[in-house]
């Protein structure tokens, strides 16, 4: 996923991230001392209530959220070798405004004319 992509058909979190993901990184928010993918794939998946994602998808989904920023992480040495531990980065609001972020980042290379005059014509009319 190391890009955000932005589907402009939905809304929220859900124009960015999918149903499972939302629910992976709503698990880590709420366990500030962080947690091993083991036990997100296995909150995510009761969380589904009869829908299974693999320990495979989740891994690569915290590796990726890592590897933006998004979560950190650390490894440490446990039963069967090393673990990584995964916690919040950033809390829900600092994802919000890094997705605004890229996203205009994205815009200001892409359409750097357009991009300004559509910020400025908001700015003027109080939006």
């Amino acid at each position: 996923m190391k890009e955000i992509v932005y589907d402009t058909s939905e809304t929220g979190f859900n124009a960015v991230l999918r149903d499972w993901q939302i629910k992976v990184m709503r698990i880590i928010w709420g366990k500030p001392e962080g947690i091993i993918s083991r036990v997100a794939h296995q909150e995510v998946n009761q969380a589904l209530k009869g829908e299974t994602i693999s320990r495979a998808s989740v891994i690569n989904f915290l590796e990726d959220m890592r590897e933006m920023g998004v979560l950190n992480g650390r490894e440490v040495t446990g039963k069967g070798g090393y673990h990584w531990i995964y916690g919040a980065g950033m809390d829900e609001e600092g994802f919000k405004g890094f997705i605004v972020k890229r996203m205009m980042a994205t815009l200001m290379e892409s359409f750097p004319e357009e991009t300004r005059e559509v910020l400025t014509s908001l700015v003027n009319f109080g939006i």
